[in-house]
């Protein structure tokens, strides 16, 4: 029988045992149709002190290892999940090292809302402490799957420290970008911290950022090859500053390795014809039960039952990125519209306290809730009639097709996975459109936006129509874990063909890594020197 293809995903969140954003809902279901499509799966994450783990599991420890972090090893613990409702072929390992992460929080201090000040020392931990792990448990993965800077540092110690390191031999490495904001830039002395010699450090070299040590950086120039969340957004962050927040050049010079796979979401989780946290279930051919979640909804928040018009939802991290500051140059014409408002998140003070204040302000139309709440989150999908997304750069976006998922039209501005997922409903577009769109980022196409929705409410036929081409979609993770897999087998194979990392680290080796050029165009090229 031959041996399942070996794929370790490396990531700071997984859903269902930590979770902030985006990035532990697509590690969790994609490590997950990985494995459905037969590869073995390992999936290693950092051991929190609010890890949350599945009704009946529990941690075994499997090993001890040593990570040098600082020039000092740290000791670290490795445990693997046991569990009886993942797939035998699907693994779990978790990181622990109590002076990183025996504290409440994944990326900042829960009490402050501040980042960790040692985050380049917990995450370079996590990512070595990640290979000697596979080392200890004998994982040996045919393609390691990093995601974002937390995890981005694995490729270049691959290509650099664990070189010649006999167990890697073969081992491919992929890192993807969920977003390209968020980038692990940090002071030159994190090169030391994450045990790299400092002749590595030079300006333009593959570590080097204005002065300064980027995680994401390294990993860009390092990894076998690169992805990112969606088609369009792997063109955007290659077009400018304003989407490639500096990188966009390194990203251009190696487009060849660059592929954009727009991520998926669990259908079995979002789905309302099972879904128990709503009031009624429903589908695209008896949206009865619709109306009654949105009625359910209502009551539940205190919201004016009988008010008539649509009911907009919002769950979102509350940042510029994703729009606010749209929301809050144009609150005073936004919240005088007929319509009822449902926000579902936390994020920077002075959008917690716009929402908050418009709360207090029309507490029969706006109804806001600082929290994390899964399942509020699904019921705002179901009741919704409208779902805001007005974002000003987009990866992905998840909730979006959440909503079209329950019947609930989005309404997002053209950027990112947005564009790729939203079909325009408009005149002539009956048949296929899906959500409104807008394109200009300003409070005036906002406002818009949201009148078109209001019209939109007011023709109930054109409404089901659009909500039924929604919920028609097929937004599963099977097909984006079938492009996923065959990239793994590509990097692997082409692995196996060679690296031109090794003339660049000869030439470093030799004091001549400023005059190296960098690879920047993935397995078998090979730079001048």
């Amino acid at each position: 029988m031959a041996q399942r293809f070996r794929a370790a995903l490396l990531a700071s969140e997984c859903t269902p045992f930590a979770k902030v954003g985006g990035l532990g809902d697509v590690t969790g279901a994609l490590s997950r149709a990985v494995a459905d499509l037969g590869c073995s799966v390992a999936v290693f994450l950092p051991r929190y002190a609010d890890l949350k783990l599945p009704s009946g599991s529990d941690l075994e420890l499997v090993a001890k290892i040593d990570v040098p972090v600082g020039g000092e090893d740290q000791p670290g613990l490795v445990y693997r999940l046991r569990s009886p409702g993942y797939p035998a072929h699907l693994h779990h390992f978790f990181l622990a090292n109590e002076t990183y992460f025996g504290r409440k929080g994944i990326y900042t201090d829960p009490g402050t809302g501040e980042e960790f000040a040692d985050n380049a020392a917990r995450f370079a931990f996590f990512s070595r402490g990640c290979l000697e792990a596979m080392r200890a448990t004998a994982y040996v993965p045919d393609v390691i799957h990093a995601n974002d800077h937390q995890t981005s540092l694995v490729p270049a110690y691959l290509k650099t420290l664990y070189a010649s390191d006999a167990f890697f031999q073969m081992t491919a490495t992929i890192l993807s970008v969920h977003n390209l904001g968020y980038q692990g830039v940090y002071p030159a002395e994190a090169m030391a911290i994450a045990g790299f010699p400092e002749r590595f450090f030079y300006p333009l070299s593959p570590f080097e950022f204005w002065g300064k040590m980027s995680f994401l950086k390294a990993g860009l120039q390092f990894a076998d090859r690169l992805t990112t969340v969606s088609e369009r957004y792997a063109e955007e962050i290659q077009s400018s500053e304003a989407y490639g927040f500096g990188l966009q050049g390194v990203l251009n010079a190696r487009r060849a390795d660059l592929t954009g796979i727009l991520n998926g979401i669990d259908v079995k989780e979002w789905n309302p014809r099972t879904d128990r946290a709503i009031a009624a279930r429903f589908d695209g051919e008896a949206l009865d039960g619709k109306g009654l979640c949105k009625a359910a909804l209502l009551e539940e928040l205190g919201l004016e039952v009988g008010a008539g018009g649509p009911l907009f939802g919002i769950i979102a991290r509350l940042v510029d990125q994703k729009g606010f500051d749209l929301v809050e140059a144009a609150a005073e014409r936004l919240f005088a519209l007929p319509a009822t408002w449902v926000v579902l998140g936390q994020g920077a003070a002075r959008y917690e306290s716009l929402f908050r204040e418009w709360a207090r302000r029309r507490p029969d139309r706006v109804a806001y809730r600082a929290e994390f709440n899964d399942p509020l989150a699904h019921r705002i999908e179901a009741g919704s009639d409208f779902f805001l997304m007005p974002s000003r750069y987009e990866p992905c976006g998840l909730n979006q097709m959440m909503s079209m998922r329950y019947g609930t039209v989005p309404v997002v501005r053209e950027t990112g996975g947005l564009a790729d997922t939203v079909e325009p409903f408009g005149p002539g577009d009956l048949a296929s459109g899906t959500g409104i769109v807008f394109r200009p980022y300003t409070p005036e196409a906002l406002l818009d936006a949201i009148h078109r929705a209001l019209a939109l409410y007011g023709d109930p036929v054109s409404l089901a129509r659009a909500r039924r081409n929604g919920m028609a979609q097929d937004f599963s993770w099977e097909r984006s874990a079938r492009k996923y897999v065959q990239l793994y087998r590509q990097a692997n194979g082409a692995k196996r063909m060679g690296s031109g990392f090794g003339r660049w680290l000869e030439a470093v080796e030799r004091g001549e890594g400023a005059e190296a050029e960098t690879p920047s165009s993935g397995p078998g090229w090979e730079p001048p020197v």
